[in-house]
């Protein structure tokens, strides 16, 4: 039928203790729980939501422009070039101006490659802390780009869970531990305490849900079906 609803379906792992706050954000993107299935660590959500219409001639009308546009952009490059001088070997003379320095200067990227990302020092960092969407695309954007270099930022535990070799330890921003509502669901997964490198003025035998610490981690990947971002730890403050 031609009025028949279609959808486009979506399925998310999510650790125990997450699920309400997973449901909660996926409802606001306009998602339908339709099936959940529960495990003794982890939780499988299944959504769904009605496709959108796909505004094929707006995208055509797009396409038709930019074709126009890089056939003036040609013209123009080809008229322009007839108006340059050569030397006697008929190739373009470079103006003074032109001539490369002998010493380049550094990119943004290049002069803060080893450079601790905060908070303070990062606006995309920043913004990925405050966002209360664990799913958000931001995060898979974050992972992409700064993926290998280290991060630091205040926060506490979410969660526990004990492996036969190891911890899977939810992080959360802030201070509020399993009532964390906002940031990313960092994780660090399948670690030993001795990993942490705890560090501080009382170094504690274990650590627990809600203990407050200052992360400094690696950035690892982004899994969007588990809505979880990995990290790897550098240095654990106690606070």
């Amino acid at each position: 039928m031609a009025d028949e609803i279609k959808y486009e379906y979506k399925t998310v792992q999510t650790v125990r203790g997450t699920d309400g706050l997973v449901i909660s954000k996926m409802q606001k993107n306009g998602w339908e729980l339709v099936e959940r299935a529960q495990g003794a660590l982890r939780s499988t959500l299944d959504f769904r939501r009605p496709k959108k219409p796909q505004p094929w001639l707006l995208i055509g009308s797009a396409a038709a422009v930019l074709v126009i546009l890089a056939i003036v952009i040609g013209v123009g490059s080809a008229l322009g070039d007839g108006g340059e001088e050569k030397d006697e070997s008929g190739r373009p003379m470079a103006a003074a101006s032109d001539k490369p320095s002998a010493t380049p200067t550094p990119t943004a990227v290049e002069s803060t490659a080893a450079e601790v990302i905060t908070r303070e020092n990062n606006p995309e960092f920043a913004a990925l802390l405050l966002t209360e969407d664990t799913c958000d695309e931001a995060n898979l954007a974050f992972a992409t780009r700064y993926q290998g270099r280290t991060v630091a930022f205040n926060g506490s535990i979410r969660h526990m869970a004990r492996y036969s070799t190891g911890y899977g330890i939810l992080l959360g921003t802030g201070d509020e531990g399993p009532q964390t509502t906002v940031g990313p669901a960092f994780k660090f997964d399948d670690v030993n305490i001795s990993d942490l490198n705890l560090t501080g003025k009382e170094i504690p035998a274990t650590v627990g849900e809600g203990d407050k610490f200052r992360f400094v981690a690696e950035v690892g990947a982004f899994n969007a079906k588990q809505c979880l971002f990995f990290l790897t730890p550098v240095s654990t403050e106690i606070r």
